[in-house]
This record gives structure tokens, C-alpha cells and sequence, in this order.
């Protein structure tokens, strides 16, 4: 396979961009011990201009992770911890009375804790739908509407999102749709014993591990840019077409497989996830083409919250991530 067709030269600010990316999983992962495939996602997540959700047990370091990022990303943050009796006003803001200077009233708005740069959305499966679409609508249009106005909200605007896994009580699973507008989603698995063992380590001592700024709010725009601009060769995004097909039931590409055990498919704004995270994979590697072993490296985090197996597919206990990895390579040979 070649990219002579697609060559794109790459600009002359990027080595110096991925110096700073490269500074800024360092710094991470003093703080955050053993995840740095995680953290490897969530960067990859903020390159491509998408949200990302976490999830794990408690206490795996998810919170952890996004204080650490705000530190070195210097980007405002901000935190909303959900729960059953949140409403969608607590997320975005509200109209109030305000005192003016000769001692009348008006209203004015008060921003919510939305308007920021970093948003954790901690353990986002505690709240209603109500107001679990009233954050997810900002993600998607980047804007919050209050009083017939819309309110851009700063950029860059990037949501990380905590969840309990869902057989725990009281949590309420996100809708299929909403879901699907997370860019990624990242499993925070428990710690091994070595790793374990680092931790206590290093967050048990008279001092936490302190982390400085490595790149720019600016600097993360400008590769957000750089990530669309990223050459993927014809044959590659026919590769992504025939596999969200042939994800979809019914479809004349289904598989026997697909028609058996899936209830939908990937969606196009799926395949589009898929595309832009592979192209952020294929900046971090330093290269500005997107080769098959991107698609492959980001392949679950982008497919598997937007793909659902049907009654079947649970009952024969389908492993997803292992059904898209064949799937892809039937769409790689066509």
C-alpha cells in the first residue's frame, strides 16, 4: 500500500507539537502509575476534538487522571459529581435576579460549570437521561441555550466522563445515542500487583507527586487541527466503509456472525470516530499518514460502546472487541 497519492508534507511546527505531547505523557504518568494506555487514549481522544468515557471500579484513578491533565494541558477545569437529584440548571447554568447599581434587579445569567475547557463529569451513569442530555448536548453542539440564547462555551472544550459499570445499583445506562457521542471509550482496569504496590508507594509518602504544565491550551488546538489535515489513502477508508456494513444487520455485506449475534451496528458518525482517532494514533506515532495498524490501535475504544449485541450475542457470551478485530481484517482483504 502506498500514500504517494495523498502525500501531505508535514507542517514545520509539528515536531515540536509531539515534543510537547511526548512531555505531557510523562509528566502523566509519574502521577497516574501503570495506565499509560490510557492515558495514550485520552490524548488521543483531545487530539481528534472528542469526548472520552472512562470506566472502571471505583478508586481505579479516573478522577485522578483528569486533575493530573488539567495540570499539565493548563487548560480550566472543572467538576460535576452526578447524582439521582442533579438537574440540568446544576450543569449548564441559570437566569437569576441580579442587584444592579441603583439598587434594581435584573436578570442575569449565571453560568454553569460546563463553561470551562476540561469538564470531568464524574460517574455520569448516577443521573437521570433528563439531565445526562442536557451535558451531552453541549459535547455535541458545543453551545449551551438558555432563554433563547446560545452561549458558545470555551475552546477547546473537552469532556471526560467517569462510569461505574453498570451492574452496580443506582445508575442510570446511557441511551444508545448519547453514547455514541463519545469519541472513545476507555476501560480503566484494576491494577496489577506490581503496579498496585508502585502506588502505594508513591501516594503514601509525606508528599504527592506535583506536575507542571508541558503544553498549551493554543498548542492542543493547533494539533486538533493538524489531526484533520492527517492523509488516509483511499483504500483505508473503503476498509472503514466495508466494516461499518458489515457491522450493520441485514446489511448486503452482514456477515452470518453480524446477522446472528448484533442488534445495530456501527453508525456513520462511528465510522467518522473511528477515522479521526486513527488519525490522531497515526500523529502520535510522528507519522501524517494513516496506516491499517492505526485503525487496529484504536479499533475498540472508538467501536465497542457503539455496537450492541443482541439477546444471542450476550447468551453466547460474544467477545466484541474480539468480533470487530476479525471483522476488520475480512474488510482489510475486501
Amino acid at each position: 500500500m502506498t500514500f504517494a497519492s495523498q502525500a501531505v508534507s508535514p507542517p514545520d511546527d509539528l515536531d515540536g507539537l509531539l515534543r510537547a505531547l511526548d512531555a505531557s505523557m510523562q509528566e502523566i504518568g509519574r502521577v497516574l502509575i501503570g495506565q499509560d494506555e490510557v492515558v495514550r487514549l485520552v490524548l488521543i481522544s483531545m487530539m481528534a476534538g472528542g469526548h472520552a468515557l472512562l470506566e472502571g471500579p471505583p478508586g481505579a484513578g479516573k478522577t485522578l487522571l483528569v486533575q493530573t491533565l488539567g495540570g499539565v494541558t493548563g487548560l480550566k477545569t472543572a467538576r460535576i459529581q452526578f447524582t439521582p437529584d442533579l438537574m440540568p440548571a446544576d450543569i449548564t447554568g441559570s437566569t437569576v435576579l441580579a442587584p444592579t447599581e441603583d439598587g434594581g434587579r435584573t436578570l442575569q445569567f449565571q453560568p454553569g460549570p460546563v463553561f470551562t475547557q476540561l469538564l470531568l463529569a464524574d460517574e455520569i451513569n448516577r443521573a437521570t437521561p433528563r439531565t445526562q442530555s442536557a451535558l451531552l448536548e453541549a459535547m455535541q453542539e458545543r453551545t449551551v441555550s438558555v432563554g433563547g440564547k446560545s452561549m458558545p462555551l470555551p475552546q477547546p472544550f473537552f469532556v471526560l466522563a467517569t462510569q461505574n459499570p453498570i451492574e452496580m445499583e443506582g445508575t442510570y445506562n446511557l441511551p444508545e445515542a448519547q453514547i455514541d457521542r463519545f469519541l472513545l471509550r476507555i476501560p480503566v482496569n484494576y491494577p496489577s500487583e506490581e503496579t498496585l504496590a508502585d502506588i502505594l508507594l508513591a501516594t503514601t509518602g509525606q508528599r504527592s507527586a506535583m506536575v507542571g504544565q508541558k503544553i498549551t491550551p493554543a498548542q492542543i488546538e493547533r494539533l486538533q487541527d493538524l489531526v484533520r489535515a492527517v492523509a488516509i489513502a483511499q483504500d483505508v477508508r473503503h476498509a472503514i466503509a466495508r466494516l461499518a456494513l458489515m457491522t450493520q444487520p441485514q446489511s448486503p455485506k452482514a456477515t452470518r456472525e453480524t446477522n446472528r449475534y448484533i442488534r445495530f451496528g456501527l453508525s456513520p458518525r462511528g465510522a467518522q470516530a473511528l477515522v479521526l482517532a486513527a488519525k490522531a494514533n497515526a500523529l502520535l506515532e510522528g507519522r501524517y499518514n494513516v496506516d491499517f495498524s492505526d485503525i487496529r490501535a484504536v479499533l475498540a475504544p472508538a467501536t465497542h460502546h457503539r455496537i450492541q449485541l443482541n439477546f444471542e450475542g450476550r447468551a453466547d457470551r460474544v467477545d466484541l472487541d474480539a468480533f470487530m478485530r476479525d471483522l476488520f481484517e475480512r474488510a482489510v482483504k475486501g
